[in-house]
């Protein structure tokens, strides 16, 4: 059965406030004979940059990202885990055939890798392109792991984006292929602004990541619904995975309802409108 749990940026930070150390996950790999884990976690974060975005989101998302990686609360995530650091690549995604490594696997285990790490995702231009497939970006992310030089005890896809799928194959058979793999997607859907005609946004994206994107052991939403809270919903979001945390919230087993909105809604309104 998998499991998700839905959360707001506060709820997530006062979670993480309660301190103490995280409880065991139940995503976590079996260190076998051959490979020892040598970081608490491996993460990819897999971050939108379709059209629909706009120059300053993307500014914002970008900062968001590096202010994360060297914050005090970040930090001091990395400490409760049993090795003390992780590994992380950073990519950018738009449409089907569209993902660009930014950030290639690096390990964070203090502050001085962890600067490392975010001067260079804020030296890279920023860019914007077509269509928006989040099933490309979680089919990118697999193999990921597969290059990684460094094991870890869980394996976390970041998915960040302000729009539902609606370019190469549908979300859920990408989404169910990870969680076969023991692969935990967690979701960073971003409302901040009304939906509009033109950029393919739609209501309820955040109901939309909860049933149709994220899953896996413990995975979860933050949804960004204020631009002010941007930077640091994305902070509380890495914060969690680091530590290997959910918030204390009721448990909803997804598997056991039909979404709220419609797996298919991306690409049944690019067909609608302009028909292929």
């Amino acid at each position: 059965m998998r499991w998700c749990v839905s959360i707001g940026a506060v709820l997530v930070a006062g979670a993480i406030a309660g301190g103490g150390v995280a409880a065991p996950n139940p995503g976590v790999r079996s260190a076998d004979k051959e490979t020892v884990a040598s970081v608490d976690v491996e993460l990819v974060l897999a971050v939108d940059v379709s059209y629909s975005m706009d120059m300053d989101e993307l500014a914002i998302q970008r900062e968001g990202y590096a202010q994360a990686i060297v914050s005090k609360e970040f930090l001091q995530a990395l400490k409760t885990g049993p090795n003390g650091k992780i590994s992380v690549t950073y990519f950018e995604w738009a449409a089907s055939s569209d993902q660009k490594i930014i950030i290639p696997w690096r390990v964070i285990d203090g502050p001085e890798t962890a600067d490392a790490v975010a001067n260079e995702i804020m030296k890279t231009p920023i860019r914007r392109a077509s269509r928006t497939s989040i099933s490309g970006a979680i089919n990118f992310a697999m193999p990921l792991f597969d290059e990684n030089p460094y094991r870890g005890l869980r394996r976390v896809i970041d998915i960040s984006g302000d729009g539902p799928n609606n370019n190469g194959a549908p979300v859920t058979g990408a989404r169910d292929a990870a969680i076969e793999k023991g692969i935990t997607i967690n979701g960073l859907p971003i409302m901040v602004k009304e939906p509009s005609y033109s950029t393919m946004d739609i209501d309820n994206l955040d109901f939309y990541y909860e049933d149709c994107v994220i899953g896996g052991p413990g995975a979860f939403v933050v949804t960004i619904k204020d631009r002010d809270k941007f930077k640091e919903a994305i902070r509380t979001k890495l914060v969690l995975e680091v530590a290997g945390r959910t918030p204390e919230r009721r448990v909803i087993p997804i598997a056991e309802k039909e979404p709220r909105v419609s797996c298919m809604i991306g690409e049944k309104i690019w067909q609608d409108r302009w028909g292929r």
